[in-house]
């Protein structure tokens, strides 16, 4: 029933490189909070605010395929390590702009598109290298724990990002995650040398084109990405809570609410041992994304802030069983020797959903209002679930073959 920590127990250097990023990702997490509550402090402008993921889109769609390329030729722990150094100098010089007497929002637009760019080698290098250090009977555990490190880091990270802000400004968040990578640096250096990916005889551009192939022809990997997408894209709703944070307390305010998805998700992921006697995985996450439609629509009825933080904790925990079930179809379904550039057409798929998704979000608030834009996105987003599950039978009916 409950969460199963024996890979961290087994695996050394699976313990090193999750408590590492485990760090790393809660300074990432201050700056999840403090890019857009910059942003939004400097223009008080919903769409602006919902630009950064547009701003984002591109980097991701381009370096996310390359760099899971890259991911299954060179060595992944150095990729890791390179790819670490240079976030760590991004968001350096989001704290130097942080810092003028008048930070400039386009330069925060510019590092934010870099450090996307960087990202898009750094994750599939990480998830590739997971898959390589433990065994494959460990993969439904080890996605659980990749769950639990997030969502701990959701929690604490935006709850702590809303106190320094509130009590030292948005450079304070930047300097506190800058510091953060160095755990992560530390911790990768330690790790035993990783045997390097076979070399392959062809180009870069035709293993991209390969995973690419190898992607669209199954069935259960096509679903995880539309489902994920559709969701996100039609009912994420974080590009407007610096606008909801305003009437409701101002920076911690919005520490509750970007971490308040995180809570439920953490929930889910403590008691997730459920999910391995599941096989029809396709259908649980077309259910999980329902129900995620359906608690956003009550966030944007919520009358006030703790309302607004209890929905989003049911939404954080249905998106986090949807996430439980594609990452176990994930893990059975692709050979390690491909695991980088699948990891990087995953990485487009959930990232792209939620980048779309501020888009939209921060458009329909502008153009009507912030409740409405979350409630209809909801609404939206049960009808397109629906609609996209009639359009895949082979995913609704897919389960498990292990």
């Amino acid at each position: 029933m409950f969460i199963n920590i024996s890979p961290l127990k087994k695996y050394r250097d699976y313990r090193l490189l999750f408590f590492g990023q485990m760090i790393s990702f809660l300074g990432s997490m201050v700056s999840y909070v403090a890019i857009p509550y910059q942003v939004y402090e400097l223009t008080k402008d919903n769409w602006l605010v919902g630009m950064l993921g547009i701003v984002q889109l591109l980097p991701v769609l381009i370096f996310g395929i390359l760099g899971g390329t890259f991911a299954d030729r060179l060595d992944r722990r150095k990729l890791l390590v390179f790819s670490e150094i240079l976030l760590s100098i991004l968001i350096f010089g989001l704290f130097l702009n942080a810092c003028q007497e008048k930070p400039s929002v386009p330069v925060i637009f510019v590092l934010i598109a870099l450090f996307q760019a960087v990202l898009g080698f750094h994750r599939p290098a990480m998830d590739a290298l997971t898959q390589k250090i433990v065994e494959p009977q460990d993969y439904a555990a080890v996605g659980a724990l990749g769950s639990f490190r997030y969502s701990a880091g959701a929690i604490v990270g935006p709850a702590l990002g809303g106190l320094l802000i509130s009590t030292f400004g948005v450079k304070g968040a930047f300097c506190f995650d800058f510091v953060s990578f160095v755990a992560a640096f530390i911790a990768l250096i330690m790790m035993n040398r990783i045997p390097q990916p076979e070399k392959s005889e062809r180009s870069a551009v035709e293993d991209a084109k390969a995973g690419l192939r190898y992607a669209l022809s199954k069935p259960e990997l096509v679903g995880t990405y539309l489902i994920d997408i559709v969701a996100m894209v039609f009912a994420f709703p974080v590009a407007l809570f610096p606008a909801m944070s305003e009437s409701w307390g101002g920076a911690k305010a919005a520490g509750f609410l970007f971490s308040a998805m995180a809570v439920g998700s953490l929930v889910m992921t403590l008691f997730s041992g459920w999910t391995g006697k599941v096989s029809h995985h396709g259908r649980a996450v077309v259910i999980a994304a329902g129900f995620w439609a359906v608690f956003i629509i009550g966030v944007g009825y919520a009358p006030n802030l703790w309302i607004a933080v209890v929905f989003l904790g049911l939404a954080g925990a249905a998106d986090m069983m949807s996430g439980l079930f594609r990452g176990i179809i994930w893990n059975e379904t692709v050979p390690n020797e491909m695991r980088g550039r699948l990891s990087g057409i995953e990485m487009i798929s959930y990232m792209s959903g939620p980048l779309l998704g501020n888009a939209r979000a921060g458009w329909m608030a502008a153009k009507y209002s912030v409740p409405l834009s979350i409630s209809w996105g909801g609404v939206i987003c049960v009808i397109a679930v629906i609609g996209t599950a009639l359009c895949l039978p082979k995913f609704w009916k897919y389960r498990s073959s292990l």
